[in-house]
């Protein structure tokens, strides 16, 4: 095999696709003519917009009945006590009424601010979650919290060291914290409808 294959590559640059066809007795067509390949190359990367889901009577039933219950223990106030996972400053954090949550780096807020969290991901109670899309719908839970402190973090050490060179060097740095003290959160409206919110048209990350 290693005395054939050098004699096969010397002589690939003279095939020619008519060769190749009285080789297998029948016509070779090039990749892009294939119309089999056209049609999945066609299927899988089309830019057309896909079609919308059909839902069926009965899936549409159970959804309606779930969002019945849910807004008539909401209107009731017997959901009990709610969670909710907010991104903020880059990260999320699972948050609920009363919690003390430590915002790392600098952050504009002083102290005695109050805030509202808008950026909810997942909303939940011991009955139901709502899970977003990756928010929740705009304005139907309502996070409040009031910034309490501004403080430094402990000194941490950044040691580095290259062996055989002697190199070593020691730093020692705080980083900036914020403390938030969780005031509610509560869902306002209804699930499916909640009231209108100006202001948060443009929700970046």
């Amino acid at each position: 095999m290693a005395n054939v294959l050098p004699g096969i590559l010397r002589n690939f640059r003279k095939l020619s696709l008519k060769s190749l066809q009285n080789a297998f007795h029948q016509p070779i067509q090039p990749f892009y003519v294939n119309s089999a390949v056209s049609a999945i190359v066609r299927n899988n990367f089309s830019n057309q917009p896909t079609t919308y889901e059909v839902v069926s009577e009965d899936d549409y039933s159970i959804v309606k009945a779930t969002l019945t219950k849910i807004n008539t223990q909401v209107a009731q106030s017997k959901e009990g006590r709610l969670f909710a996972i907010v991104h903020i400053s880059g990260k999320q954090q699972k948050i609920t009424e009363g919690d003390v949550l430590i915002v790392e780096g600098y952050w504009p807020p002083e102290c005695g601010d109050k805030i509202s969290l808008n950026k909810v991901l997942v909303a939940g109670a011991a009955d139901f979650t709502l899970i977003g899309r990756p928010l929740v719908q705009k304005g139907l839970v309502d996070v409040q919290a009031t910034v309490i402190e501004k403080t430094l973090s402990h000194t941490k050490t950044h040691f580095r060291k290259k062996r055989r060179k002697q190199y070593m060097r020691t730093t020692f740095f705080r980083i900036p914290q914020t403390y938030l003290r969780i005031n509610s959160i509560r869902i306002c409206g209804e699930v499916g409808n909640p009231p209108e919110v100006q202001g948060l048209d443009k929700v970046i990350f």
